[in-house]
């Protein structure tokens, strides 16, 4: 298990560097696809919007595949994933079950409101990884009030159901891949070896 409030880090960055330049060509081929606001509302100001990649299986909407609901156990690539071949080569990196993918871009001027996320703990077993694909040095994501600095190709567990908040104060889009994976020995490894930057 990772760490929760009573101890452990709140941020891993964990021993992997994917390339920033075949990422942001990873995303660039989905222009034309139309991004999906994010249905938490109160959440945020601005434009923060999803692309899910994967989803549950039995989603027959984009909307539905962003998010599991709770005793989901199959999970399916959308289209869009077979047309990303580095995006499907980071995540096979993993060498884990991957539940969700998905995309999430904040745009400039956007900013998302403190929260805590609930979905998914350590406890159940589930890892939810970030991995920058493309950024900017003016986003100031806090985790419990301290900075974390994700550069683009860099990835992180960060513990969110502890309080944080993302503001893009800069020109450019932000936007991270958030991967589920079911924990197993390769990522128990993967985080012992991870650094608290």
């Amino acid at each position: 298990m990772i760490g929760d409030r009573r101890g452990g880090p709140d941020r891993l960055r964990l021993p992997v560097a994917f390339d920033p330049a075949r990422l942001a060509r990873d995303l660039a081929s989905l222009a034309a696809v139309e991004w999906i606001d994010h249905f938490l509302t109160d959440r945020y100001e601005g434009n923060w919007d999803v692309i899910p990649l994967r989803g549950p299986a039995d989603a027959t909407h984009p909307v539905m595949m962003i998010a599991a609901t709770p005793g989901a156990r199959a999970f399916r690539d959308t289209a869009l994933l077979a047309s990303c071949p580095y995006f499907r080569e980071v995540i096979a990196s993993f060498r884990a079950e991957i539940r969700g993918v998905r995309l999430l871009r904040l745009t400039p001027g956007s900013a998302i409101r403190e929260h805590t996320d609930h979905e998914y703990t350590s406890d159940d077993g589930v890892l939810r990884l970030h991995i920058p694909v493309v950024t900017n040095p003016d986003v100031v994501f806090l985790l419990n009030g301290s900075r974390v600095r994700m550069a683009a190709g860099s990835a992180w567990y960060l513990r969110l159901s502890d309080p944080h908040s993302v503001a893009n104060n800069g020109s450019s889009d932000r936007v991270h891949m958030l991967v589920d994976t079911l924990m197993n020995a390769h990522l128990a490894a993967l985080l012992a070896k991870a650094g608290c930057d």
